[in-house]
């Protein structure tokens, strides 16, 4: 019979293309992946990874083998559903994927609450891109997604997920304080015509919501700098670089050399938690969600 845990190792690389991504998300080493391959293939006596290049592929037997551990996991998953709902309580371990905002300012004291009242759960974070993140729950590599959208770009749940909306997250227009329009209390978007911006890469939600809604005003945003983390967008801006559009979640307190303005009408993501629609009953899966809701409305800053 062959191994579960090898099984599962070439799936991870399946789903995340390279070995050191599979490791990632197991928490092993690359090495110890590696390692769980190749006894797979004197398992099978199958060449399952070819050299290509700098990286590797998976052959045709491969990718056989991965999908069909992909059914055996999804069989796996309804089994231990249903263990846990017939003990009743939260239990076993609970793999999260969220973005690196939340993850700042959400998930340490929701983990905390979830470790302090359930001591059975063993809940595993990783910081991953939302589109990432959404993926991996429809794939089985993770179990539940804290994910967010905006107004003129919705995430949807892709068939066989499942979510649920915890709560909006408003975002600031950030200057420098020696900025033009810094003693203003609120500005429109027209009035930013010019600015040069500082924003995340292309690609992701906040740099497609500020260059779609830009342009709709009737101009084309002058991107001058790009940065993942919005504590380096806020550097930026506090350098006099210039403007960014922030969320306020996990933003933390702003330098003095840096002045909010509400951007108005004020733009604002929604957080979503996201889980596979055949866990839906499992109670870890429900309190995980049940504490993100009731712990928003303490986190987050109102208008």
């Amino acid at each position: 019979m062959l191994d579960i845990g090898r099984l599962r190792a070439l799936h991870a690389v399946s789903v995340h293309k390279t070995v050191g991504a599979a490791a990632e998300a197991l928490g092993y080493t690359p090495s110890a992946v590696s390692q769980q391959i190749t006894k797979l293939e004197r398992e099978t006596g199958t060449t399952l990874l070819e050299r290509q290049g700098r990286g590797i592929r998976l052959t045709d037997e491969a990718h056989q083998l991965a999908a069909t551990t992909s059914r055996l996991l999804a069989l796996m998953e309804e089994a231990e559903v249903r263990l846990e709902e017939r003990r009743g309580k939260p239990a076993g371990r609970l793999a999260i994927g969220c973005f690196p905002s939340a993850a700042r300012g959400l998930m340490p004291r929701a983990l905390a609450e979830l470790t302090r009242r359930h001591p059975d759960l063993d809940v595993r974070l990783s910081e991953v891109d939302t589109h990432l993140s959404v993926d991996l729950v429809a794939r089985g590599v993770i179990d539940l997604a804290v994910a967010h959208d905006w107004d003129i770009a919705p995430l949807p749940a892709p068939p066989g997920v499942d979510q649920a909306v915890v709560g909006d997250d408003l975002c600031d227009i950030l200057v420098p304080r020696e900025h033009p329009l810094a003693a203003r209390e609120s500005v429109r978007r027209e009035e930013l015509a010019g600015e040069r911006w500082i924003s995340q890469p292309p690609g992701s939600v906040c740099h497609d919501w500020l260059v779609r809604t830009l342009r709709a005003t009737g101009y084309e945003p002058l991107i001058v700098h790009q940065a993942g983390e919005n504590h380096t967008q806020v550097a930026l801006v506090a350098a006099g670089l210039g403007i960014a559009l922030v969320p306020r979640l996990g933003r933390g307190a702003l330098p003095p050399e840096v002045a909010p303005i509400r951007l108005d009408p004020m733009p604002k993501r929604r957080l979503h938690a996201m889980w596979r629609t055949g866990a839906a009953r499992r109670p870890a899966i429900r309190e995980t969600v049940r504490t993100l809701q009731t712990l928003w409305p303490s986190i987050a800053t109102p208008a």
